[in-house]
């Protein structure tokens, strides 16, 4: 397998053990949050959804953007499934950028992101890309654990 099949191997497996988390919460704890200071759950799906946006531009540009118009920041969440239906037509210009790279590209180019403090190679940022989706995914667990609800299982 060459790497950038394993990183889209990757990205997909991440979103389809997100979808399988966010599918299981029940919509009366949309709005939960384990204290005032964290996201809600509805709030950390939209950071997820809208960060995979920010990071596809910024690839694009080979670093972070000088200023950045979210699509979702005007936008009322309202169902997970309409949530999740809006967010297609950005999921699949993602994924159609990284397949249109070649596997030298993972090494040669660089996404500059100096003002959050590094700057990497386009393989090391898809990969943080995934990881930080990942992330969240466990965050959520953890706020369905504390909040009393059945968490699904997404080792398959």
């Amino acid at each position: 397998m060459k790497a950038l099949d394993a990183i889209i191997q990757n990205l997909n497996e991440v979103r389809r053990r997100s979808l399988i988390i966010w599918d299981s919460i029940p919509e009366e704890y949309f709005d939960w949050k384990p204290d005032p200071e964290a996201m809600s759950i509805q709030e950390m799906i939209r950071h997820v959804l809208d960060s995979e946006h920010y990071y596809h531009l910024a690839l694009l540009n080979k670093g972070s953007l000088t200023s950045y118009e979210s699509p979702y920041e005007t936008r009322a969440f309202t169902t997970l499934k309409e949530e999740l239906h809006f967010s297609e037509s950005y999921r699949d210009a993602f994924m159609s950028t990284v397949k249109s790279f070649a596997d030298e590209d993972l090494t040669e180019i660089q996404i500059d992101r100096c003002d959050v403090g590094y700057i990497r190679s386009l393989g090391d940022m898809l990969m943080r890309i995934a990881y930080h989706e990942a992330v969240h995914s466990g965050q959520l667990l953890d706020y369905l654990r504390s909040a009393g609800v059945k968490r699904p299982k997404i080792w398959d």
